[in-house]
């Protein structure tokens, strides 16, 4: 089994992390920020002082960490990860970032002599403690196959979407479509909550017909119950809309309903909600209905 060298060990990353260690792959983190999880030292992780270190002594090097900057900086920076590299290793990006900076870093990477994956994930801390992660790639195909036996470890839909820069495209997108139906989702259980009806039944009801959907069930649960500890949180919900938002404006392109959303994000934010999970949307349609669901 080839060597992986994993940074960004946060929510995220720990489980993937232990994902791997448990198929028995061999697995060095960096020593940057803060020690290691107890957990995965115990099944065997490894750690050596700074990036490159890292980079040298795997053939596989995989980031997951949380914005543009961080890649920018692990990738590139002092005791990066370019400055381990040696021809013939892959580097794959998990992390969700700037599909136009995806590019740059790929080019730099293949300078190098080495391929670049951008393999960004969709699933949340469930689906990474669960190995059920949904995993979009971009970059070639030798690559890619290179690749999916780790993939698989992780994660269950596993598509190579296009080339460098696509599998972000793509997270974009999915962060568009899982922002507007936790709104959705929030409007509905605020609306059926204010008219009197008990939302945990409503929630019930719509589960069985088309309005039934993954967000209903797990952040709309959430939303009823109150239980707002980050599975993934607003701060970087935020970020990912963001993104969306900036390329809507290179494309020409106008996302209203993104627009109204990330509004909703960035109330939530000034009431002191960024580090909660995106569920807390929910909170600023509360606010504006002053009503609480399941009051």
């Amino acid at each position: 089994m080839e060597t992986i060298g994993f940074i960004g060990l946060g929510i995220m990353g720990a489980p993937m992390a232990g994902h791997l260690l448990d198929a028995g792959y061999p697995v060095i983190a960096s020593d940057h920020r803060s020690k290691p999880p107890a957990d995965l030292v115990a099944k065997g992780l490894k750690t050596v002082t700074g990036h490159n270190a890292a980079a040298k002594a795997a053939d596989i090097i995989i980031t997951m960490v949380p914005d543009t900057p961080q890649v920018a900086d692990v990738l590139f920076g002092e005791n990066g990860v370019a400055g381990g590299l040696s021809k013939g290793k892959l580097v794959i990006d998990m992390s969700s970032i700037s599909p136009i900076a995806t590019k740059e870093f790929a080019k730099k990477i293949n300078d190098l002599g080495c391929d670049y994956l951008d393999a960004p994930v969709s699933g949340g801390e469930v689906g990474a403690k669960a190995a059920s992660l949904t995993v979009m790639v971009g970059g070639e195909d030798k690559a890619f196959e290179r690749a999916r036996p780790i993939f698989e470890k992780m994660g269950k839909n596993i598509t190579l979407v296009g080339p460098n820069g696509v599998g972000q495209t793509t997270k974009v997108a999915n962060q568009i479509v899982v922002a507007l139906t936790i709104e959705a989702v929030g409007e509905a259980l605020v609306f059926a909550s204010k008219a009197g009806a008990d939302p945990a039944k409503v929630r019930q009801a719509l589960m069985g017909g088309l309005a039934a959907s993954r967000i209903l069930e797990v952040h709309g649960e959430r939303m009823i119950k109150r239980t707002f500890a980050p599975g993934f949180r607003i701060e970087l919900h935020q970020k990912d809309l963001n993104l969306a938002l900036e390329g809507a404006k290179a494309l020409g392109v106008s996302l209203p309903n993104t627009s109204t959303t990330q509004q909703l994000f960035n109330s939530c934010t000034a009431n002191g909600g960024s580090k909660e999970d995106h569920s807390a949307l929910v909170r600023a349609l509360e606010r504006m209905a002053g009503h609480e669901v399941g009051e």
